[in-house]
């Protein structure tokens, strides 16, 4: 039981509080957020950061009317908690239960959905115009941070913002910088005068009158340039350059300041930026002294902050254990780095999530960490290759989507040997569908150049990874599951080359065939056994590998077969199954295609086993439909 938490359930109940009450209601929140991301596991370092930013914003706005914008969502955990979520915030990110980010079919208060970093300024102008063109009198705050102003996007949104007359407020949630205690009473002071309104209806009573006059641009330089030093590289210049009313910073874990604050520049007008300095995992021991294990840390022990890692799953192979895909790809990728000095890896802020932490401290001259920046990170992978160089560049699958002019324009084209890692590539669990990694077989297929490739497990991973070196065309593309891989014992042996274009009979049939993409070729091969120990009745599968060159003589061997199966972990339109029912219509064949995978619309948040199981991707689901196929073929 909470005493001031139980009594709010919405930002109405909120505002009924004294300020004086805000600090006890954000430990509480902090508290409950703790408890529950301990056995339901979430996103946890940065929305325990940002409490006091969140309840002070619903304190001062006239939230749902007024609308506030989260950037990626990782932070909003207290706001679903206070917009009348709080007994369902129990099953966060689980089948049937709330989305881990913000969601419009969730939430009046959600007002723009967000899982992807970068989008708020945008979405934020977006609503803002909107209000000033309806009159409806709508105040809008985007949130951003975490790493969020890296992305192009976010700029492109300040580079508009700043040159119209929109009312737009801008919080950045800094939680990368210490407060340095040295600006001290000097600090609050400047912050008070360009806060208070009196000053502020002075100033803009002055610039009206001034209107675009050269002397007007003249005083503004002079200010601009007094109000830097002053603050003493408050990080203001920029933002203002930017056509932005800068503020701060201030201690964003100051409940009681950042509704004072708040309160201050509600009705100034114009674009405007208030920075303010927060403590990634703030509260919470363990996740302050650790904020980046601590930012999606599984479950855990509340009370001593142990977390309950899952141990090493025994391999069902002749591997010793299963690892995950991205621990094979990290200890790979610095096997190639010590066989060629030209080897060079590039990840857009994900170097801990993609396993490259290892690379990044054995050749730090040759790790490009370059921020939330896709695009930039496929471009810059671009340029090193015609350098001379040989890029590796892992992206998420997800996030693979916003670069994928880059990987055409200036990939594809220019036929540059770049290898493309997408991690997290098909279902990916309880972050939903803003995360799922299943757009990017039918996205990058239809373009010239190309080679797309998914293995089966670690080994072949290993194998197209050591594939990669020689490429003299590009793009490469390498697609991989999030989680643990099979256990194939992939350290047994040397890699093996792998031919181009080239699939894997994996089980011999007749009659019916399987072809899969990716790990899922393990469930084809499970249910096939099943069902020939049942039945009698047995299919071929494949182990097609390579969506793009397809292996056409494949397709040549099963000319005389009544029906194909397809399965692959990507949507349904454009992939595998796309291939498949093109080559049998274009050859003007009568055998009938079924194709297992995600079918047209998105997948919401659970496990990923539940995911696969709703796609059919379970062997038992494969197991069946076979025996449909038997039995009607």
């Amino acid at each position: 039981m909470y005493k001031i938490l139980d009594k709010v359930n919405t930002p109405q109940d909120l505002r009924k509080l004294d300020v004086s009450e805000l600090p006890g209601l954000c430990d509480e929140i902090r508290d409950y957020i703790v408890r529950c991301c301990a056995s339901n596991p979430g996103h946890l370092a940065s929305s325990l950061g940002a409490v006091e930013l969140i309840v002070g914003t619903h304190y001062v706005f006239d939230t749902p009317s007024d609308k506030v914008v989260f950037d990626v969502g990782h932070q909003a955990y207290a706001h679903k908690i206070i917009t009348d979520r709080k007994e369902v915030f129990r099953n966060n990110r689980r089948k049937d239960g709330i989305s881990g980010f913000p969601n419009r079919d969730e939430s009046p208060y959600d007002a723009f959905g967000a899982g992807h970093a970068s989008t708020s300024i945008s979405a934020a102008l977006g609503l803002a115009k909107a209000a000033q063109l309806t009159g409806s009198g709508e105040k809008v705050v985007a949130m951003i941070g975490d790493g969020s102003m890296t992305g192009g996007l976010a700029l492109e949104g300040l580079n508009n913002a700043g040159d119209s007359d929109t009312d737009l407020l801008v919080i950045l949630n800094d939680n990368d910088m210490a407060i340095d205690g040295s600006r001290g009473a000097m600090h609050s002071y400047l912050l008070k005068i360009t806060t208070d309104p009196a000053y502020n209806r002075l100033k803009t009573h002055v610039w009206n009158k001034l209107g675009s006059s050269n002397f007007r641009n003249w005083l503004q330089r002079v200010i601009r340039n007094t109000k830097s030093g002053l603050v003493n590289k408050s990080g203001g210049d920029i933002f203002e350059a930017f056509g932005f009313r800068y503020f701060g910073p201030i201690d964003g874990n100051n409940v009681a300041l950042v509704v004072q604050t708040l309160k201050r520049l509600k009705d100034i007008k114009g674009p405007k930026i208030l920075h303010t300095c927060t403590v990634k995992g703030k509260g919470y021991a363990p996740a302050e002294a650790d904020p980046t294990t601590w930012h999606a840390p599984g479950k855990f022990d509340p009370e001593t902050g142990e977390r309950k890692s899952a141990a090493q799953v025994p391999s069902t192979g002749s591997g010793s254990g299963r690892v995950r895909y991205q621990d094979v790809f990290g200890e790979v990728l610095c096997e190639l780095a010590r066989k060629d000095p030209k080897v060079v890896g590039i990840t857009p802020a994900m170097a801990t999530g993609s396993g490259m932490t290892a690379f990044a401290e054995e050749f730090p001259e040759r790790f490009f960490d370059v921020g939330i920046a896709e695009e930039h990170a496929a471009t810059f992978a671009a340029g090193l290759a015609a350098g001379g160089m040989k890029p590796y560049c892992s992206i998420y699958s997800t996030f693979a989507q916003r670069a994928y002019d880059e990987i055409v324009h200036d990939v594809a084209l220019q036929h540059l040997p770049v290898v493309f890692c997408f991690d997290r590539a098909g279902l990916v669990g309880e972050d939903g569908a803003t995360h799922q990694g299943v757009f990017d077989l039918a996205a990058m297929r239809s373009i010239p150049n190309t080679v797309i490739a998914a293995p089966k497990d670690e080994a072949e991973l290993r194998d197209l990874l050591y594939k990669g070196l020689g490429i003299k065309d590009g793009p490469f593309i390498i697609r991989y599951p999030r989680g643990l891989g099979e256990g194939s014992g992939w350290k047994d042996s040397e890699p093996s080359p792998i031919e181009t274009g080239k699939s894997e009979l994996m089980t011999e049939g007749s009659g019916v065939a399987v072809l899969a993409l990716g790990p899922v070729v393990w469930k084809a091969v499970e249910a096939a056994a099943r069902l020939k120990e049942e039945t009698g009745l047995c299919p071929a599968v494949y182990n097609v590998r390579f969506l793009k060159p397809f292996d056409l003589q494949m397709m040549e061997d099963l000319s005389g077969f009544k029906a194909i199966l397809t399965l692959e972990e990507g949507a349904l339109k454009g992939g595998l199954y796309s291939e498949v029912s093109e080559y049998i219509s274009s050859h003007g064949r009568s055998t009938l295609v079924k194709g297992f995978g995600v079918p047209d619309r998105f997948i919401p948040q659970a496990s990923a086993t539940e995911q696969r199981t709703e796609c059919g991707l379970d062997s038992g689901s494969i197991y069946s439909e076979l025996r449909e196929l038997f039995k009607n073929n």
